[in-house]
């Protein structure tokens, strides 16, 4: 305060006086006479060259250096997203690169899922396929089937596989879609019992042979004695689903009828349940009319062939192809069916393409759904067809025909068994057929027990889905589910919670079905479908009633044994010491024992 009067405010808006005050100022006081705009710190403001030559000041070299740098950063982000932009495909570069997905390529890619999964399993799976063709197609014409099975070792992971039959032959024009088309066969579209149901298995073996080796698949076949023997060698064009032919002969061939096989690919053969060796043992099982060859790639101690001959010289009888049941078809599947029928009416079509469903039954379906029995089946709509469906379900059917189905039997499964395991006592089971969405099926169990099975291990569990052995995936399967679901502490079996029962005994549960529903492609397991494991376990629960019966009738015939050795052993003593009391001769001493024998053996048997 220069002239002693307090300083005032300014008015907001007033221009500041440039004359410089005579008394010096604080630093706070400065602040305070004028307010400022709040600037953010880490603004640049204050560092941009205007504001810098409105104040006088030069730009440091810092701050340029600084904003260069900046600006160099910020640069490059957006050439990199602009570049980025730039490599982004459009639709129309999008629809250039789709185009078909061959079944053949995707399997090539994904063999895993046909059973190809390591060499051991692949070595395994080609045999297997290759033998469930010769089985059916000998049963197919009506021939004994005799298979023989050859293994050789070319390297340590190369083998060539040789399978031989004496069946029909196939014909020459078919061998090409047979042996080099994925997803081509006589078995998918018809409801009969078979081993193969997808047309997938010994092509994909051949398949697997020529991406692991480079090699095709040979194939040698006759139809007849008066046939000429035809040599072939394919590969598979994997981008075209379709066959190539290499070499196409005709050759001398001492077999009046049937097809030789061979196939060399990467594999590893070794020992174990999940190995050839097992897989043979259990096919000739639940084949018990095939006589099976197998050359294994090492001569073992049983020599350099094992011959597993025939049980039964009877041929299983013939199984007839039956159209869908009308429980197990879907709506999408009806609409469809309508569409494609030959039929000029609705009823005559429900009669014609479905099983078990008779003029009358067909009526009061059509009645019930509202639909006039005389309309073409081409012009049902989906509301109609819904109605129809639900009209199906909600009418009594009689259950599919069983001519379809062809089960093993329970003699021939005991023969099997006796053949197979020496023990104490056989059994078998065969259930009565019964029906999962439409398609019949029919379970059957065999069991021995005792003898010379291993008393302190896990049960020895095969499974079998239409005459094959499943040795993969036994965890997930339904046959293992029913299995360890069955309470055989009931049964005189000691069983740990939730698991296998452990005790000499050995299990053969067989499937039969006009479609089985395996979880994959490689036909390893079978679905858990609720009516297969009904089935499953009631069968498995009349045999275990059986084997309880025996294991009780064992311990009273050992307690009974356990008792007569004590009194051979005690009553003599007892007869010693009367004489030695009462003074008996040795023969009042003999007849004291032989009425406490007989008191004592009337008494036990009581």
């Amino acid at each position: 305060m220069a002239d002693g009067k307090p300083l005032t405010a300014r008015k907001t808006g007033q221009k500041r006086s440039r004359a410089k005050s005579s008394t010096p100022r604080s630093k706070t006081s400065k602040r305070a006479a004028k307010p400022r705009a709040a600037v953010p710190k880490n603004s640049t403001r204050r560092s941009s060259p205007k504001y810098l030559a409105k104040r006088g000041a030069k730009p440091s070299k810092r701050s340029a250096k600084a904003r260069s740098k900046a600006s160099k950063g910020s640069a490059k982000p957006r050439a990199k997203a602009t570049k980025d932009l730039a490599r982004r495909s459009s639709a129309s570069d999008l629809a250039k690169q789709q185009r078909d997905i061959s079944v053949s390529e995707f399997f090539a890619k994904n063999r895993h899922l046909l059973g190809f999964d390591n060499p051991s399993k692949a070595l395994l799976t080609t045999v297997k396929e290759g033998v469930d063709n010769s089985l059916d197609a000998c049963e197919e014409a009506g021939i004994l089937p005799d298979v023989r099975v050859s293994i050789s070792q070319i390297s340590d992971t190369r083998f060539r596989i040789i399978i031989e039959d004496n069946g029909p032959g196939i014909l020459r024009s078919q061998v090409p879609k047979v042996f080099g088309s994925l997803l081509y066969g006589s078995k998918f579209h018809r409801l009969r019992q078979s081993r193969g149901q997808q047309g997938i298995g010994i092509s994909a073996a051949g398949m697997y042979g020529l991406l692991t080796t480079g090699k095709p698949i040979v194939i040698t076949t006759r139809t007849g004695p008066k046939k000429d023997a035809h040599h072939l060698e394919l590969v598979i064009d994997t981008k075209q689903n379709a066959p190539k032919i290499k070499r196409d002969d005709v050759v001398e061939w001492n077999k009046e009828h049937g097809t030789r096989v061979e196939i060399e690919l990467e594999g590893a053969y070794r020992g174990g349940q999940h190995s050839v060796d097992a897989y043979i043992r259990q096919i000739s099982l639940a084949n018990p009319h095939a006589e099976i060859t197998y050359v294994p790639p090492k001569a073992e101690e049983h020599g350099a062939e094992h011959v597993f001959p025939r049980v039964t010289n009877e041929i299983p009888k013939e199984t007839a192809e039956i159209k869908p049941h009308p429980y197990g078809v879907e709506l999408g599947v009806l609409m469809q069916m309508f569409r494609d029928t030959k039929a000029r009416n609705v009823r005559s079509c429900l009669q014609g393409d479905f099983s078990r469903i008779s003029a009358r039954t067909a009526t009061e379906i059509l009645d019930k759904a509202n639909v006039a029995p005389t309309r073409r089946p081409g012009e049902i709509n989906r509301e109609q067809a819904e109605s129809i469906h639900q009209a199906i379900q909600a009418t009594k059917i009689m259950a599919p025909p069983m001519d379809c189905i062809a089960p093993i039997g329970n003699d021939l499964i005991e023969k099997a068994l006796r053949s197979e395991v020496s023990a104490a006592f056989y059994t078998s089971v065969s259930r009565r057929p019964v029906v999962y969405r439409g398609n019949p099926f029919l379970i059957e169990v065999g069991l021995a027990y005792g003898g010379d099975i291993p008393a302190d291990q896990t049960i020895t569990a095969y499974r079998y889905a239409n005459r094959v052995p499943l040795q993969y995936q036994q965890g997930a399967c339904a046959i293992t589910k029913a299995i360890s679901g069955t309470e055989w502490r009931n049964y005189q079996m000691q069983q740990p919670r939730g698991a296998l029962p452990v005790g000499p005994m050995l299990l053969m549960v067989h499937i039969a079905s006009v479609w089985v529903p395996f979880t994959s492609e490689s036909k390893e397991a079978i679905a858990h479908y609720p009516e297969i494991i009904k089935e499953i376990r009631l069968g498995l629960q009349e045999c275990g009633r059986k084997v309880a019966t025996h294991i009780r009738k064992q311990r009273r015939e050992a307690d009974a044994e356990k008792k007569r050795a004590y009194i051979v052993k005690y009553i003599p003593q007892v007869a010693i010491g009367l004489q030695q009391i009462l003074s008996l001769n040795d023969g009042q001493r003999d007849k004291i024992v032989s009425n406490l024998t007989s008191v004592l053996e009337k008494s036990r048997k009581l």
